[in-house]
């Protein structure tokens, strides 16, 4: 029994087989590291960024694909893909340039879809045309992927995003004409959040044209700020049994029809000072599934709040 709606069954009933994403890097950075909207980088983000899988990014596109489909097609006999641009802020490029690197994936002919990484704050129509021509073009579905977190605007602040969730709303709005998939990554046991945030989270990506979504756990990446504050015993997390809570509750206000990406991320631990309480990302999968069958729930179990919820449901013979 699936109780989240999962992304490899989305895939499978989308495009009739399996298809696997690619990680692309790109030479590129973030406005939060620039000097445009801040310097550092969020506390939690490490010198690659999220790309722990990437090849290096000064191959090119053409090469990391035909590179990743080497390594997985025998594995997984998969023949469909999707391109994932995943480092850094991606429509932080020069126009120009995005449309080259995104349109050499789109020619290669495994590839059924593209996804593209950003910031909020980095969406523009100069960007998302590209990407409707690409669409047009070569007949590919596209992701736009949104690094969110959190809607508690003190979170957003302690780690330094560069961005409020106003900027995630005008994205979302912005894309949703497009008619391109929108993915929004969540962190749901940020320090500075309780259950009150993780629930609201989930009621703001439900009441938009959200639809997949990524929980990740909080990882401690070596040589970040977040490692600094962490080594200091200034950062306390929560237990991986709290986490469990989280997720399942957040996904029980989630929209039922939203696609989850993953429950839980993974990081690797030569990389990291703390990630996923030192176990496999499967374990904190299956106690997610345990907690699931316990409460005898699912996905938008409690999605109730939507379309008017507190207004009066009038009888025939109030009416008259």
């Amino acid at each position: 029994m699936s109780y989240y709606r999962t992304y490899s069954d989305y895939l499978k009933q989308t495009y009739g087989e399996k298809v696997y994403k690619l990680p692309i890097a790109l030479p590129l950075t973030c406005p939060n590291r620039d000097g445009t909207c801040g310097r550092g980088g969020c506390t939690f983000c490490g010198e690659i960024g999220a790309g722990y899988e990437n090849l290096p990014a000064e191959w090119t596109v053409t090469e990391q694909i035909e590179r990743n489909i080497e390594h997985i097609a025998p594995k997984y006999k998969a023949r469909k893909y999707i391109p994932y641009f995943q480092n850094f802020s991606n429509t932080y490029l020069a126009p120009e340039d995005f449309a080259r690197y995104t349109e050499e994936a789109a020619r290669h002919p495994a590839v059924v879809g593209i996804a593209v990484a950003t910031r909020p704050d980095c969406i523009h129509p100069v960007y998302l045309d590209i990407l409707a021509d690409l669409r047009r073009r070569y007949g590919i579905d596209i992701t736009v992927e949104l690094g969110l977190q959190t809607v508690n605007p003190h979170s957003l602040v302690a780690v330094h995003r560069g961005h409020t969730v106003a900027e995630y709303i005008d994205a979302v709005l912005q894309i949703a004409p497009y008619g391109f998939s929108v993915c929004t990554h969540v962190i749901v046991n940020l320090p500075w959040d309780d259950m009150v945030d993780v629930i609201e989270t989930a009621k703001i990506l439900s009441a938009l044209p959200t639809q997949q979504v990524k929980i990740h756990a909080l990882y401690i990446v070596k040589n970040t700020a977040l490692a600094a504050a962490f080594e200091r015993g200034e950062v306390q997390l929560c237990t991986a049994a709290e986490y469990v809570e989280r997720v399942v509750t957040f996904l029980e206000y989630l929209r039922p029809d939203i696609v989850l990406q993953r429950v839980v991320g993974r990081a690797p631990e030569e990389a990291t000072l703390f990630a996923n309480w030192g176990r496999g990302w499967w374990v904190l999968r299956d106690k997610i599934e345990a907690e699931f069958a316990a409460r005898n729930s699912r996905q938008g179990s409690r999605c109730d709040y939507l379309g008017g919820k507190a207004v009066r449901r009038w009888t025939m013979k109030e009416d008259t």
